[in-house]
């Protein structure tokens, strides 16, 4: 696939995939005849995993660590592939906890929004 296909199947913009291309965080399978980047399926998965990562604050360098390790998972045996398993599962918790911060964050802007519902109603302010 060609990059604008890329980016409206990942829902990112070329702009950003070309980013991460330059920061290393995804390399393009292959090159046209033309010079055109070409990315394949794994690809993809690759930019879903970062774009799911830039929402609960992810540094580039912990997006580049995370994919190592899901590269090297699949290939690695004992010592080896459990000290990625600890990796990735600290990766897990940190995720985990992000996502309970972003809920208290939700919740509280929430709040605020209720509040000036409730102002709007208490004066007579447009209905939406």
């Amino acid at each position: 696939m060609q990059i604008g296909e890329v980016a409206e199947r990942v829902g990112l913009s070329i702009r950003t995939i070309r980013h991460y291309e330059d920061v290393g965080l995804i390399v393009p399978s292959a090159r046209s005849d033309g010079g055109f980047r070409l990315y394949t399926a794994p690809d993809l998965d690759r930019l879903a995993v970062v774009k799911r990562m830039k929402p609960l604050g992810f540094t580039l360098d912990e997006m580049r660590d995370l994919l190592g390790v899901l590269d090297a998972l699949d290939t690695a045996e004992g010592a080896n592939r459990a000290a990625l398993l600890d990796r990735l599962g600290m990766f897990h918790t940190a995720a985990t906890a992000r996502v309970s911060a972003l809920r208290d964050q939700l919740a509280t802007a929430e709040g605020f929004a209720g509040t000036l519902r409730d102002r709007l109603d208490q004066h007579g302010g447009p209905s939406t």
